[in-house]
Order: C-alpha cells, then sequence, then structure tokens
C-alpha cells in the first residue's frame, strides 16, 4: 500500500504541536484510524473530554438548534405566501445541510476537539480562523442575554407583575450551573429539552394538518384552498414610522419570496451546534455521520413539513396572523396558534407559551456551551488569553465558561425602552455572523478538498462521503453569499432607513478587519495547500 505524500512545517496546528520530527507511525492508504477512537491516545491536560453520549448527540441533532424562529418566526415570513415560505426554508435547508454535511466529512475524517474556526485555521489561514472563531463566540454571547429576556417576557404572560430581570437572573443561574458540570450532564439536559421541543413540533405539525382537512371545532376543511385564494405569493410590504408601501407585481412576488429566503437563513442557524459537539463525542468516525444524517431528518420533517401544513391551515392575508406578528415573544405570537385560534380552539396559547419556555431555556444553555468551547478552541490556537484553555479534572474549560457568563448582565439593558433599543442592535449586528461561520465552513472544507487533490489523496478513503459533495459546497456558497450581500434589502423600504442598514452590514466589515488586523499582527500566510496538514488527529 502507498504511503501518502505530506509535507510537514513547523508550528502547531489544531490538536497538536509538532516538528519536523516524524509521526508515531504513518499513515497508510485504508489504515487512516484516530488515536481517540482506538484508545491509543489518553486525554491531556487541559483537554475536553469525550464524555457527550451517542444518543444526546442525536438528539441534538435533530431538534438541538430548533428555537422561536420556526415556532414564531415562520408568521412574519408567512405574510408573504405559502409559496414563498415553502421556497425559502427549502432553498435554505438544502444550503444548511451541505453545510452539515461538508462539516460531517472533515469531524468523521479529521476529529478535533475545537470549533469549527480550527479547520479555517487549519486549512485556509490562521488569521480567517480567529475571525471566524471570534464572530461565533460573540454571536452567542449577545444572542445569550436575549434569549433569557425572552425566557422572561414568556413567565409575564402569567405574572406581568414580576420584573423580567428576575426571571435573567434565575434562570441565568441554573444554565451556568450546568454548563459547570460534567458535559455528560449538559448533554443530558439537552437531550430532554431537545425531546420537548421535537415532540411539541411534531404536535403542532399534526395539529395544523388535522385543521386544514376538517378535524376542528368549525368543520372547516381547506386542503391547500388558500394555495389559491389568497394565493401562493404575496406582495412585499413594509412600514416604518407610520409610513407603509406595497411593491406591486413581480417584483413585489420576488422580494416576498427573498424576504423569506432571509428569514429562513436567521431560523437555521445553530443548526451548526452538532458540529462543536462532535470534539466531546466518543467515536466521531461511526457518530458524526449519523448525527449529520439526522440534520437532514429535522429539516425536511421539521421545517419543510411545518411550513407546509402551516400554509394550508393559515391565508396569509388573516387578520389573526398580522395581530400575532406585532406580538411578543409569547404564545400568541405564533402563527401555529393563529391556525388554532381561526379554528375555534381557544386554549392553544397557554400550552404553547409554556412549552417556548424550553425552547428559550435550552437556547441559552446552548448558547454558553458554544460560547465556552470556541473560547477554549481559540486559546489553544493561539488566538485568545492562554487562560480561556485550562479545564478542570471532568474537562470542562471553566475559565471560559466564566467569560460567557459574564454577557448574561447584558440582558439587563432590556429594563428600559431606550438601552433594549441599543441592545436590539447588538442582536441584529451579530446574526450576520451565524452566515458568515457558515462560509467559513465550506471554504475550509474546500480547501481541504483543493490540499487533497494535490497531495494525492483520494476522497475514497474518508470514512463518511456525501454524494453532494464537493459540488454542492460551491452551489452553498453561492447562495449564502447572496444572501449576506442581500439581506439588507428591508433597510430600503419603506424609505432608507440609516440604523437597520447599518446593523444589517456592519458585521461584514468587522469579520474583513478581524482577518486583516491578525494577518497584520502575527504576519500569518494562507496554508498552501502542500503544506495542509491531513495527518494530525489521525493514527494509523
Amino acid at each position: 500500500m502507498a504511503v501518502f505524500p505530506f509535507a510537514r512545517r513547523r508550528g502547531v496546528v489544531n490538536d497538536e504541536k509538532y516538528s519536523d520530527s516524524p509521526p508515531p507511525q504513518e499513515a497508510v492508504a485504508g489504515e487512516y484510524v484516530s488515536g481517540e477512537e482506538s484508545g491509543v491516545v489518553e486525554e491531556a491536560k487541559d483537554d475536553l473530554h469525550r464524555g457527550m453520549k451517542p444518543r444526546q448527540l442525536n438528539m441534538m441533532a435533530i431538534a438541538g438548534a430548533i428555537g422561536t424562529g420556526l415556532i414564531i418566526g415562520t408568521g412574519t415570513a408567512l405574510k408573504f405566501g405559502p409559496g414563498s415560505l415553502l421556497i425559502g426554508y427549502a432553498l435554505m435547508g438544502f444550503v444548511v445541510y451541505v453545510v452539515m454535511v461538508a462539516l460531517g466529512e472533515m469531524g468523521a475524517w479529521l476529529p478535533h476537539k475545537k470549533s469549527f474556526s480550527g479547520y479555517a485555521t487549519r486549512f485556509v489561514d490562521p488569521a480567517m480562523g480567529f475571525a471566524t472563531g471570534w464572530n461565533y463566540f460573540f454571536k452567542y454571547v449577545i444572542v445569550l442575554p436575549n434569549n433569557l429576556t425572552a425566557s422572561g417576557i414568556i413567565l409575564q404572560y402569567w405574572r406581568p407583575e414580576i420584573n423580567v430581570s428576575v426571571w435573567i437572573v434565575v434562570f441565568g443561574i441554573a444554565i451556568i450551573l450546568l454548563n459547570l458540570i460534567h458535559v455528560s450532564f449538559f448533554g443530558e439536559a439537552e437531550f430532554w429539552m431537545s425531546l420537548v421541543k421535537a415532540l411539541v413540533i411534531i404536535m403542532l405539525i399534526l395539529l395544523c394538518f388535522i385543521i386544514s382537512l376538517g378535524g376542528s371545532p368549525s368543520g372547516h376543511r381547506s386542503g391547500f384552498w388558500y394555495w389559491n385564494d389568497p394565493g401562493a405569493f404575496a406582495q412585499y410590504s413594509a412600514s416604518a414610522k407610520g409610513v407603509s408601501v406595497t411593491v406591486p407585481g413581480a417584483t413585489g412576488r420576488f422580494l416576498g419570496v427573498w424576504a423569506c429566503i432571509v428569514q429562513a437563513t436567521f431560523a437555521y442557524l445553530g443548526t451548526e451546534l452538532v458540529g462543536v459537539a462532535f470534539g466531546e463525542t466518543p467515536d466521531p468516525r461511526k457518530n458524526v455521520p449519523r448525527a449529520v444524517r439526522q440534520t437532514l431528518l429535522r429539516i425536511v420533517f421539521f421545517y419543510i413539513a411545518g411550513v407546509i401544513v402551516l400554509g394550508m391551515a393559515v391565508p396569509y392575508n388573516s387578520n389573526t396572523l398580522a395581530n400575532a406578528t406585532s406580538a411578543k415573544t409569547s404564545g400568541i405570537a405564533s402563527p401555529f396558534v393563529v391556525a388554532a385560534k381561526d379554528a375555534g380552539i381557544d386554549k392553544l396559547a397557554d400550552a404553547v407559551n409554556a412549552l417556548l419556555l424550553v425552547f428559550t431555556v435550552s437556547a441559552a444553555n446552548s448558547d454558553i456551551y458554544l460560547a465556552s468551547r470556541t473560547a477554549w478552541a481559540l486559546a489553544k490556537d493561539g488566538q485568545a488569553p492562554e487562560l480561556m484553555h485550562r479545564t478542570n479534572k471532568r474537562g470542562v474549560p471553566i475559565p471560559a465558561v466564566a467569560l460567557s457568563s459574564i454577557f448574561i448582565a447584558l440582558g439587563f439593558l432590556n429594563a428600559t425602552k431606550d438601552s433594549a433599543t441599543v441592545f436590539g442592535y447588538f442582536v441584529s449586528l451579530v446574526t450576520v455572523f451565524g452566515a458568515l461561520n457558515w462560509i467559513a465552513v465550506l471554504v475550509s472544507y474546500l480547501a481541504m478538498i483543493n490540499a487533497m487533490k494535490v497531495q494525492n489523496v483520494p476522497r475514497s478513503i474518508m470514512p463518511y462521503r456525501n454524494p453532494l459533495l464537493p459540488y454542492g459546497a460551491y452551489f452553498a456558497l453561492f447562495i449564502t453569499t447572496l444572501v449576506i450581500i442581500f439581506s439588507g434589502y428591508s433597510a430600503w423600504f419603506p424609505f432608507f432607513q440609516v440604523d437597520k442598514f447599518i446593523t444589517s452590514y456592519i458585521g461584514i466589515p468587522v469579520y474583513v478587519l478581524n482577518i486583516i488586523w491578525w494577518k497584520l499582527f502575527k504576519k500569518t500566510k494562507r496554508v498552501k495547500p502542500s503544506e495542509v496538514d491531513l495527518i494530525t488527529g489521525r493514527r494509523a
């Protein structure tokens, strides 16, 4: 069997330091085996432990990243028509699946215990890894207090006299404690919360399906009637400061579809949560492909099926829907509750409101996990203070968890109206970071594939290969780039709004400036395909 050539270079690449000395054993074609899988390599000091159980990873893949975007956000997109909604979720569902299979191929073949920013450092340029990692960190530490605030708003549905800040403290302490104990406890909490979320979504999908077939108290059988009357596609409309505008004709319908594509993009953000958990999962060669396949199940059944039955049960011109989209985060803002109300079922709002609390607390729990592991990975690559990569004997990065938890205090900005507006700008600013990180995953994957060609390493040796790749990665990269470039379209309707324009696009120059600054500060260079490390993390 032929030995694959590999040009080694001095430095730090991902999980270990190496010099010009040969690896412990040469990697031979057909015999690529991870040291961690074979049990040869023990957990190192200041290292994460592979304590995430396969069933926990699988459930996180199925329902872990599902948040209020599907339960509530779909109502905003539905007003542009069920056809627009389905196109938006189907297109971006394909894109996010390609992102996940690209991450899955890298994670199964070259597993490491870092966030996917480590792949950008390894395959593209350390400066890109730096920018990707810090973007990902700030995305989640900003969204963290927002999810805790949403939890407080949900509870105000029943107890309006209790200030939201009280609930931020209560749930903040709870999720910090969950993240300070062994990762298996975090995984167990996420397992059960993800299971509840999956059951809730299945219940709501079945409810809307039954309503559309005439099984509600009203007895009205709509089927796909609303796709004909009022129609599948609605003109784009927007309002600001008392001024409203509707774009007529084909242009208006196209903008309606584009609005759904953008909304769907942000509803899918967070799916890559499983990719971060790969680093704490035993036997990644076996469990990573399984988790990726279950991501497809989640996209097709929960998201695609969810938006189809919504389009069957609720017309886009429903007055109840219009009122719901202007409500705060609570059960009454959900289009699924709108479907129930229009069908004569009045008590669903209370039940959905209680179950939404699981969604927001689960999201906040994941936010600390993702932010802390990203900070740990950045420190391991020398891109964050060294203190951040220290772990305790249970493999928990205590300093990184503490740093991430500090940002919970930003939730107190929502105590006053003016500061809440400022905090809203923060949330809008970092949202585009999620899509930029999808681009980082795809660029890293394509760089790895290019390096494999240059070094004559065939794809056939990879333990997991998806038929959509590598060509699907180019399509997903193209669509995601378009979404980022034109995500600020709404800033121009009904008139140009400077604040909305800035918050839509400022994430792009921040990302680019981070790359430029790190390149100048550390004098990093793009990793040549012939020098990409395709060995570290794998033993023969």
